[in-house]
């Protein structure tokens, strides 16, 4: 037959009662519980918002350059870039690997577009067959995305909705652009149609790319049909991005050869640094936020809890004269405290989880694209996390609790007993 756990079963009694005499420390435990709510609410709403952003921003930059990208290492941060063969002895080796989506080819070339009134700068990037148009398809605003093909070279192109409000242009429309060749010193002008409009919010990369066919960079740049800019690798795992990118590193090494030239992986978070580098800054925020929020939650719980024990001295001094002694004692406070805490965690769950229902069904909140490269409050929801967070919460507060359940050692039970 089992223990009567009798520090538990005062608790609960305790707990279910729904008598007090004073008013007043049913306000302040009340008032505990809603802090432990609204805090938790506020710190699920934090690292859902700030992850939702950092993984929206994220998976925008990384649809304009993909994951990995493998260029000629003579190449510079500029996009007149050195070329490299299309057809390499290791892309079976590299698309095999763990992790790896997608390899595709693309070519860049700098020039400007001009109109009657305007005049631009941009980079046109050309794609091939083999290239990925779902980051594009999603945020297409008007029109549609181009067909590749290796017998014919098309004319269409893709703007974005930045380049067309600003130059007042539509789909449809030609599309005069002029480049100049750095070798030859020649100017080029190519006129192309523009097939469709997309809006990525990325203020930064939509006034810059320009979507074209690959073979138009490649006969801009003076180029065979067998050269390319480079190579990009989707990878299904950002996480593994450092991983993978060593991994691809050894292989084309492993298949380089002196009279050939010599190519190097370079990750997004490598080609885009100063991004990457601020999204990193926001944990940094979020863990200060996360702990100030703890911190006043457990405190209002530690000012609930010594409350309870001052509504309670009588109580407790008959249990210290029955022999109780001062551990068992508060034991028992720190149960009904553990109630009150799941009972608030459990409300600010449910708001929680209410609120990323809403603003991810209806987007309530919105953004100026602007300045946050979003329209809506972005919402990322993982149960790790959330569980995580649900865990430390409890915790850290009952960590604090034990400070002032020490009150309980200082009762005098003869005193107690008499205690009004």
């Amino acid at each position: 037959m089992s223990q009567l756990n009798i520090e538990l079963f005062i608790a609960r009694r305790i707990f279910r009662s729904q008598k007090t005499s004073r008013r007043f420390s049913e306000s302040i435990v009340s008032f505990a519980v809603f802090g432990i709510a609204f805090g938790l609410f506020v710190m699920l709403l934090s690292i859902a918002v700030v992850t939702g952003f950092k993984k929206e921003i994220r998976n925008k930059v990384i649809g304009f350059g993909s994951h990995i990208q493998l260029v000629n290492f003579d190449s510079n941060a500029s996009y007149e870039t050195v070329p490299v063969l299309k057809h390499q002895p290791w892309l079976s080796s590299v698309s095999q690997l763990p992790g790896v989506k997608n390899i595709q080819v693309f070519a860049t070339k700098p020039g400007i577009i001009k109109t009657a009134d305007e005049i631009h700068g941009i980079v046109v990037k050309g794609v091939g067959a083999d290239f990925d148009w779902s980051f594009f398809k999603e945020n297409l605003v008007e029109g549609s995305v181009f067909t590749v093909s290796d017998s014919v070279r098309s004319d269409d192109v893709l703007i974005s909705k930045q380049v067309a409000m600003l130059l007042k242009l539509k789909v449809g429309d030609p599309l005069y652009t002029y480049f100049l060749n750095e070798e030859s010193k020649e100017q080029k002008m190519r006129k192309f149609k523009i097939s469709g409009i997309f809006s990525t919010s990325l203020e930064e990369f939509d006034r810059l790319f320009v979507l074209a066919d690959i073979g138009q960079v490649q006969k801009l740049n003076n180029w065979t049909s067998d050269q390319v800019s480079g190579f990009e690798i989707s990878i299904s795992d950002f996480s593994q991005l450092a991983s993978l990118t060593q991994q691809v590193r050894r292989i084309t090494v492993k298949y380089s050869k002196d009279d050939e030239a010599v190519i190097r992986p370079v990750a997004i978070t490598s080609k885009y640094p100063q991004i990457f580098d601020w999204l990193n800054l926001l944990d940094m925020n979020v863990w200060v936020i996360l702990g100030l929020i703890i911190l006043v939650a457990g405190f209002n719980m530690v000012s609930g809890l010594l409350i309870l024990m001052l509504e309670r001295t009588t109580m407790i001094g008959v249990l210290k004269a029955l022999g109780a002694p001062n551990w068992s004692i508060r034991k028992v406070f720190i149960y009904i405290s553990t109630f009150l805490i799941l009972r608030g965690m459990l409300w600010g769950n449910l708001a929680a989880f209410a609120f990323f229902l809403i603003q991810k069904q209806f987007g309530l909140f919105t953004l100026d694209p602007t300045a946050y490269y979003l329209n809506t409050v972005p919402i990322n929801v993982e149960i790790f996390p959330i569980v995580l967070l649900n865990l430390g919460t409890i915790f850290v507060t009952l960590l604090m609790l034990l400070v002032p359940s020490w009150y309980v050692t200082k009762i005098d039970p003869d005193k107690a007993i008499r205690f009004d």
